[in-house]
């Protein structure tokens, strides 16, 4: 692909078409953090577009746009891209991140400067993740009491994970939340 200088173009909210295939979900908390975040920092990454208005990367800050009423956002244009080649970066896109890691010491020193501060609930971690992490630990800081008999709609399950795959299944967790991980065991499974 030849490479050409990036230019971001301002573009109305309703002409962008989301990817009818996207495999990335967003929850709605997710989305509120999104929200959350371009009302604090403003909406400084823009979303990825094909020449046709084709979202390829940013349905999560699309989503976060219309529910803030933004009229216009900040798209930039990817042109020379093939079908298969759009397909593979919405899926790099997404899943590339997902191989990185925290650095918890560094984490943490980041997360105790911020804690006098307004922004700490912005940076897209829980309350109790917040509390784990400043108090020291990585898990939560204090586990609900087990209940006697479990509720009606539910169910315990342990699972034995190769350990090499840990760094991994705790990092999915702590971004999409076990409902996500639950969802993608039904997917494989069902």
């Amino acid at each position: 692909m030849k490479e050409s200088e990036l230019k971001i173009l301002y573009r109305p909210v309703n002409d962008l078409i989301p990817y009818a295939n996207n495999a990335r979900t967003h929850s709605e908390e997710q989305v509120n953090q999104i929200a959350s975040s371009i009302k604090e920092f403003g909406f400084n990454n823009p979303i990825l577009v094909d020449e046709q208005g084709g979202v390829i990367a940013g349905h999560g800050r699309l989503k976060a746009a219309k529910k803030l009423g933004l009229k216009v956002i900040p798209t930039i244009e990817l042109t020379g891209l093939s079908e298969a080649q759009k397909r593979a970066f919405i899926l790099a896109d997404n899943r590339i991140a997902l191989n990185s890691g925290w650095d918890i010491d560094l984490l943490r020193i980041e997360l105790q400067e911020l804690q006098d501060t307004d922004l700490s609930p912005v940076t897209g971690f829980s309350d109790e993740e917040l509390n784990a992490l400043l108090c020291g630990t990585t898990e939560p800081a204090e586990e609900e009491p087990e209940k006697d008999e479990p509720e009606a709609d539910s169910f315990n399950l342990t699972l034995s994970i190769p350990i090499e795959y840990k760094e991994q299944v705790q990092d999915f967790v702590k971004s999409f939340g076990p409902e996500d991980l639950i969802q993608k065991i039904i997917d494989m499974t069902g």
